[in-house]
């Protein structure tokens, strides 16, 4: 039994119980600085996010249960991957506009319609704020259709965020492949893509919330039409959301047209 020489209480294991510092220490050299400190700490977090990564896009209701029943070691915060990911996508995305400018000379929508420009403006500056808060539609809907699963709000809103992490990660593939476009001989695949993500994100979905919560139920009819319910409120609650956002900034005057 020795005391910890960070929090000094009493300890006799490898970690001390009340802060978690290793117990055993030893002399800072450059040798172990940089081979242990540096790249060791580096590698494990790398391995968190890479793990999660992988558990959001082939497992992610498994690995959120898994992580509700104390298993959260390994997975690196599945939020800050969320937003790390719609970052990068929104990047892409100007950077796709500069591109698209550039190469196919497109025309950018006149300054002149005010409500517009300003709809326009706002989707831009809160577009990662807009795109997160998906995830508490997916937890609502969740919480509302999966009773059974007798998990509280706060357990399904982890559910949606693995999941939604699994769809940021199918967008930010297909986001890659739209790159394509500006490729004379592989400018198919951007043109699957554009057709191929949103099918993939929908089956994507039903997949997993089956594999989920399935085991609750007593028949494959009670599952999917749960499932289906879900997809389609949200569904609902996008676009009634968009057409709010869209009727605040034109004072409820819809002016719809086509930019050539």
């Amino acid at each position: 039994m020795t005391n910890c020489l960070n929090c000094n209480k009493p300890t006799s294991d490898n970690f001390c119980s009340h802060c978690g510092q290793k117990t055993s220490i030893h002399r800072i050299t450059f040798s172990h600085f940089v081979f242990h400190d540096i790249i060791h700490g580096v590698w494990h977090f790398e391995k968190g996010i890479l793990f999660t990564l992988k558990e959001a896009i082939f497992r992610p209701g498994k690995a959120a249960l898994d992580y509700i029943s104390g298993k959260r070691i390994r997975y690196y915060n599945v939020f800050y991957l969320t937003l790390l990911l719609i970052g990068l996508n929104i990047y892409l995305n100007h950077i796709q506009d500069e591109l698209s400018h550039y190469y196919f000379q497109t025309r950018l929508v006149p300054e002149a319609d005010t409500a517009g420009q300003r709809f326009d403006n706002f989707l831009s500056d809160y577009s990662k704020l807009i795109i997160f808060s998906f995830i508490p539609l997916f937890a609502f809907n969740s919480f509302l259709l999966f009773k059974e699963k007798k998990l509280n709000f706060s357990e399904h809103f982890i559910i949606s965020g693995m999941m939604f992490l699994g769809v940021m990660i199918i967008q930010t593939v297909c986001t890659f492949i739209y790159f394509t476009d500006y490729l004379e001989y592989l400018n198919i695949l951007s043109k699957i893509a554009n057709y191929a993500t949103p099918i993939t994100i929908l089956l994507f979905l039903i997949i997993n919330y089956n594999k989920t919560f399935s085991a609750d139920y007593r028949s494959k009819f009670e599952i999917s039409s749960r499932v289906f319910l879900f997809i389609l409120f949200l569904l609902i609650e996008i676009a009634f959301i968009f057409i709010l956002l869209l009727g605040y900034f034109t004072n409820w005057e819809y002016k719809m047209s086509l930019v050539y």
